[in-house]
């Protein structure tokens, strides 16, 4: 297609070009004592691509890294495009052969690795061309480790100038894997052009400014950090790096940075709400949450400490954050705790997307009643381009022409959607659908409880039936009857569960989501399941 001698493709490496020039002596990042400004963080990415390049990284080769929220996986995600590179970040929490299976699927040339996680890839080492080790927090890193140091690495780069343009906007700029909880995670591809406008679809809706100090509480492996490293760079602001997701040193940062932004799932904004160190905020804070449907609970907790909620929804194949629930006219003056209730569902579609639309088996759009189920299906600049090397498996996303989220919900009267489950977490019991998602929030809001999954469990008489798991708050006590009838008192009486467990701890993916196939599967041994996860 011809778009005219004027037309430039998009890309996010663009962002850092403008910022460079626009705040050349603006703070880019912070980690710590470690500072950069725009300039000399554009001056850092130009070395590791060059680096990358003198090291036999070619166009369309794939660089994994394995590391933390800190600045070499931010300058990554900007180098190793300006490579002419893609870039595969990897879930820090996986098992060695995950991560051989990783590297092996995307056909990675190098594994940049943090000496914190080397042990998770010391099985490896021998089967990649390049294997650089980046010190932990400027330690030296070991000599037993193989490959080369992240110094010697930045060695061989220079400050030659790149161009921070691309030909093709619909080149893969990332390479994310799915969590692959019902098999073998899939590489979902990132386009240069999706990534730019998700960015920009991210400063619209999470209101970022050339004042935002954003601080990294949510994986930058997860979606690319639901691109936001290149968003703070298209506006200018600043990223605060964090090694690791602690509520006390969230909390310092928060009043020590200035910190205006941060994302996350709703399990970690429980632990910012109710960490020791929990207090009113001085300035204004605004938390963009997605992973999981957040509670009318947590959203109060949050907004009573004075921070705003901005609740999106998406998946890995949508970038991260595809829909956004956006505030009309008149929530604010409404009760804490209906707005809590409005503001807990998953809205329309950000301003860089197609919409949603909720339809039926038929491709049909289902009536707008806020009833009626359907699946959640989405399209656009800021769907996937496909799964690598996987072309029956997106076909398959992709039937009618829509990407099937998988997940069911429904459709407000106000055009809203929200989301009522996971297709493989709906219980159907006696003929009845239960929303885990509802049965969950009912459980939320008893004052006792800190954290609660909800699964099918099989049974008898109806097939399955709702169970709860509950973590409760330090110092409270409840007893299961006591949140079976909490239950009771908002839902029909079918939806409580019959079986309340109390635990220590929910098992929890890397990115905070509750991993309630975890759950399912130890109630459903020995038995038959058609839905699984």
């Amino acid at each position: 297609m011809d778009n005219g001698p004027g037309h430039t493709a998009l890309t996010p490496l663009a962002f850092l070009e403008r910022s460079a020039q626009v705040f050349p002596g603006k703070t880019a990042y912070a980690y710590g004592d470690r500072r950069a400004t725009y300039a000399e963080f554009a001056a850092e990415t130009t070395r590791l691509a060059n680096a990358l390049r003198a090291s036999g990284v070619e166009p369309g080769d794939r660089v994994a890294y394995l590391a933390p929220n800190i600045p070499e996986l931010l300058a990554a995600h900007f180098a190793v495009p300006l490579a002419g590179a893609v870039l595969v970040a990897i879930n820090t929490r996986l098992a060695p052969d995950e991560i051989r299976y990783i590297l092996d699927h995307s056909g990675a040339k190098a594994l940049v690795v943090d000496a914190g996680l080397y042990p998770s890839v010391a099985p490896l080492a021998g089967g990649l061309p390049l294997l650089v080790t980046i010190p932990a927090d400027g330690a030296d890193p070991d000599p037993a480790v193989g490959g080369i140091g992240y110094a010697e690495l930045m060695a061989r780069g220079s400050d030659d100038p790149l161009p921070w343009a691309v030909r093709d906007e619909d080149a893969a700029i990332s390479i994310n894997y799915t969590s692959g909880t019902t098999g073998r995670p899939k590489g979902v591809v990132y386009t240069h052009r999706g990534a730019y406008l998700n960015a920009l679809g991210e400063v619209v809706h999470s209101r970022h400014t050339p004042e935002s100090v954003y601080l990294w509480t949510l994986p930058m492996f997860h979606c690319n950090g639901w691109c936001t490293p290149w968003a703070l760079a298209a506006i200018g602001g600043t990223q605060v790096c964090l090694r690791a997701v602690v509520a006390a040193e969230i909390w310092r940062l928060v009043d020590t940075e200035g910190v205006t932004h941060l994302n996350g799932a709703p399990t970690v904004l429980v632990a910012i709400a109710n960490a020791a160190e929990a207090h009113p905020l001085e300035r204004p804070l605004t938390v963009t949450t997605a992973g999981a449907p957040p509670s009318p609970t947590i959203i109060g907790q949050m907004e009573g400490l004075g921070a705003a909620i901005v609740h999106v929804y998406g998946l890995t194949e949508t970038y991260g954050p595809y829909s956004v629930c956006e505030p009309q006219p008149g929530w604010a003056a409404l009760p804490a705790g209906d707005r809590a209730r409005l503001l807990a569902r998953q809205g329309v579609g950000m301003v860089q997307t197609d919409g949603l639309r909720v339809v039926d088996d038929g491709m049909n759009d289902v009536p707008a009643d806020g009833t009626t189920l359907g699946e959640i299906v989405m399209r656009g600049n800021n769907v996937m381009k496909g799964y690598h090397r996987d072309e029956e498996a997106t076909a398959r996303a992709f039937r009618g022409g829509w990407f099937h989220s998988g997940d069911l919900g429904v459709r407000h009267p106000d055009g809203y959607v929200e989301l009522r489950d996971r297709s493989k977490d709906i219980i159907v019991s006696g003929g009845e659908n239960i929303s885990t998602v509802e049965v969950e929030r009912a459980i939320d809001s008893h004052p006792a409880v800190l954290e609660v999954a909800v699964v099918a469990v099989p049974d008898d008489r109806w097939g399955e039936r709702p169970k709860a798991f509950v973590v409760l708050r330090d110092g409270r006590t409840a007893t299961e009857a006591e949140l079976v009838e909490h239950v009771r008192a908002s839902l029909a009486r079918y939806k409580a569960p019959d079986t309340v467990e109390f635990v220590a701890e929910l098992p929890k993916t890397s990115t905070g989501k509750i991993q309630k196939f975890q759950l399912r599967e130890r109630e459903w041994a020995g038995h038959d399941r058609r839905v699984q996860g």
